[in-house]
């Protein structure tokens, strides 16, 4: 019988947690940023929910990107590296709706899952939380609070989420938003799973969050914006009559990233893999 992708690499997943150092995680938006950061030897690979909805014109955070978020699962399952999927709060208030989600994801190669609570109770937060686990064990889910991402930035409010979200059988906790390091050492003391803390140009740097103890450092949607901003800046000196600073990769580099063993069939036409369609997408 074969083993489902999410349980046979979950393990391993978990385990980039538990290094002693940081899981460095880049979060792509398509086939082509997600194989190119795979090649510069990232084992684990996330998506970011703001590219994916941006890509598509549709608002992030306002569960509008349930279709694209599968389609882009469908996409990089099947690649060399473990997958973490940005699902923002599940696309759903229904913890079995979520939790079918979860299920979806995993079918098609998924080993984790981030789901935030975009400050609406925590109890519905957990509920999801639990549904999940039960759904699909072997799913990494990363319990994201945004207390400091949307909310008062209570160190108090935070560790009680977290304390909960972690107690619904959540494997890892996030918070956005949060760079005081004092406050990112009071959390990594009190909680019993790892800590996720998004990487910000103004907050500490990878070595000082490995210090602090973080255990997962997730670079969320600022590689996205880094790479619009380089094509702005680009369009700008062209425009001006200057030659664009920088590197910029070969027609054939580019066009290396979609080809070979690694570029996925039509979808559904692979034995044993689901296509779009199949797994509920535009439903």
């Amino acid at each position: 019988m074969r083993v489902p992708r999410a349980t046979s690499t979950s393990a391993a997943f978990a385990d980039l947690h538990r290094t002693g150092a940081p899981l460095l995680l880049p979060n792509a938006w398509d086939h082509a940023s997600a194989t190119a950061m795979a090649g510069r030897g990232f084992r684990a690979i996330g998506t970011t929910s703001l590219a994916v909805a941006a890509a598509v014109g549709l608002p992030d955070g306002a569960s509008a990107t349930r279709d694209e978020t599968l389609r882009l699962a469908l996409t990089l399952g099947s690649q060399p590296f473990l997958l973490s999927v940005d699902a923002e709060s599940g696309f759903s208030d229904d913890p079995d709706e979520v939790a079918e989600l979860a299920r979806l994801l995993a079918a098609v190669g998924a080993v984790g899952i981030n789901l935030e609570d975009a400050l609406g109770p925590a109890a519905r937060h957990t509920a999801k939380i639990a549904a999940v686990k039960s759904a699909v064990p072997g799913l990494f889910v990363n319990a994201r609070t945004d207390t400091y991402w949307l909310g008062e930035r209570s160190t108090t409010e935070t560790l009680d989420r977290l304390d909960a979200y972690q107690q619904a059988g959540a494997d890892g906790v996030f918070v956005p938003g949060l760079t005081d390091p004092g406050e990112i050492a009071v959390l990594v003391r009190q909680i019993d799973v790892p800590l996720n803390i998004l990487y910000s140009p103004a907050g500490p740097t990878v070595l000082h969050l490995t210090e602090l103890g973080v255990s997962r450092i997730s670079l969320g949607s600022f590689l996205y914006r880094r790479a619009l901003g380089a094509a702005l800046e680009a369009f700008d000196e062209v425009r001006g009559g200057r030659t664009p600073g920088g590197r910029t990769p070969t027609y054939q580099e580019v066009a290396s990233l979609g080809a070979g063993s690694n570029t996925l069939p039509d979808a559904g036409a692979s034995p044993g893999r689901p296509s779009v369609d199949a797994l509920g997408a535009g439903a």
